[in-house]
């Protein structure tokens, strides 16, 4: 009998995410209970709970810290060959100060771009961005000044000095010969976290302070306000884990962008659903809730049913959070940073997107409408129908292109075609109803 080939080993272990979930839970502890710990050990200052946007930020060093620990210490991702690090020959600082210096030349601009960006694009001066534009011009100062000693220090371990970021340094200075498809690497990736760390950083305080003064005395009694209270925590989670994952993009901990999405569709489809692009936002084209409501509308008075509703939302959104939670220090959109191929991604290619989807289905039930009317029904069913085919683009350009980037990936995409528990029943399913076409390989 032929043994089923095992998955590929995956590029992080459950171990850094699950540090990560410890030092955050420990955290969101402190804040809740800080009153009652402020008076047990006498402290001075304020007794009140810490749910304010400093405490949400500081959040982040305590998963950060586990992860990066967990990493370091535990995983020794440092010694990794795809670091492009060489521990054992430093070189002396002369043999690269020049590299450096272009590099640090590079760096600089591509921030000042950015800020510039960031400055005359008037969506991220309103509302939550405000918040996010506070942050990153307090943190400017450091950045610009710590990737001085910083690039000193990693130019003498790398194996190739000359990155992307030189290449765009060298391109201004115009002393040294430079290649285009290395500027476009770095610019896409820097694109990639200047994007998305400003709205990650806007939607911090938001999900953490919720969750810390939530009353929690009375969630385990009504099906709605234990729902609530749980998906609020997974949506927490994901976003703290997120946030880390894009900060934290550095070659000692292996979690570098090695490459960005370099296809146009993946972009399209990636920031149709983020604003200020976003879609399906209130009154957007591809808004779903015309004349609509939430499950517990529909539910009211049916006490089994709520609470099976609120159950399976519940799986929904912790199998969304485990998806993150599962990249450890390598989350990041439209981009290459290593292979999963544990937790939730043993089952399937996109636990996150397949898990989104279904909880706005079930969430949502887009084919009931308050105002009675067919039409309503059908629209908003429609739509939301096409926000999930927005999904499955999104998955088919991601594979696209770490299908062209790594061998383990195009494995693993194998693998689960094969042995995949939800992509095995899909291509199944697939099959059956189409016998006489060929079997794609869903995307789910």
């Amino acid at each position: 009998m032929t043994s089923r080939p095992s998955l590929p080993p995956s590029d992080v272990s459950a171990g850094v995410g699950l540090a990560g979930l410890v030092g955050l839970a420990f955290w969101v502890l402190v804040c809740r209970f800080w009153p009652a710990i402020a008076d047990a050990f006498a402290l001075p200052g304020p007794r009140a709970v810490m749910d304010g946007p400093t405490a949400a930020m500081t959040a982040m060093l305590f998963s950060g810290a586990g992860m990066v620990g967990w990493s370091l210490l535990v995983d020794k991702v440092h010694r990794r060959p795809s670091t492009g690090i060489d521990w054992s020959n430093p070189r002396p600082l002369r043999d690269v100060i020049d590299i450096s210096i272009t590099k640090i030349a590079g760096l600089w601009a591509t921030w000042a771009i950015i800020g510039l960006v960031y400055c005359i694009a008037r969506w991220y001066w309103r509302g939550q961005y405000v918040f996010a534009m506070e942050v990153l011009e307090g943190a400017a100062p450091f950045l610009f000044m710590g990737a001085i000693p910083y690039v000193l220090w990693l130019d003498r371990v790398l194996v190739t000095p000359r990155d992307p970021a030189w290449h765009f340094g060298a391109m201004l200075i115009g002393r040294e010969p430079w290649d285009a498809a290395e500027v476009k690497r770095h610019w896409l990736a820097w694109i990639v976290k200047g994007f998305f760390c400003a709205f990650m950083i806007s939607i911090v305080p938001g999900g953490f302070g919720a969750v810390v003064r939530f009353d929690w005395s009375h969630a385990f009694h009504d099906p709605v306000e234990f729902a609530t209270l749980l998906i609020e925590t997974m949506f927490m989670i994901d976003v703290q884990i997120a946030m880390v994952g894009y900060l934290v993009t550095m070659k000692p901990l292996d979690a570098q962008i090695r490459t960005a999405n370099p296809h146009l569709g993946a972009w399209v489809a990636a920031l149709m659903c983020y604003p200020p692009f976003i879609l399906m936002g209130d009154g957007g084209v591809l808004d779903y809730r015309h004349n609509g409501a939430e499950w517990p509308f529909w539910l009211q008075g049916h006490d089994v049913l709520l609470w099976i509703w609120a159950g399976a939302l519940v799986f929904l959104t912790a199998v969304y959070a485990w998806a993150t939670v599962a990249f450890g220090l390598r989350f990041s959109n439209l981009t290459y940073r290593g292979v999963l191929t544990n937790g939730p991604y043993a089952f399937t290619r996109h636990p996150a997107y397949l898990s989104k989807n279904t909880y706005w289905w079930l969430a949502s039930l887009p084919f009931l409408a308050t105002s009675g009317s067919m039409v309503d029904a059908i629209r908003n069913t429609t739509i939301l129908a096409l926000v999930s085919g927005v999904y499955y683009w999104r998955a088919r350009t991601e594979e696209k292109h770490l299908l062209a980037e790594d061998a383990k990936y195009r494995e693993y995409h194998a693998w689960m075609a094969q042995h995949g528990p939800i992509t095995r029943t899909l291509r199944r399913f697939t099959a059956a109803i189409t016998p006489n076409r060929p079997v794609a390989q869903p995307a789910e």
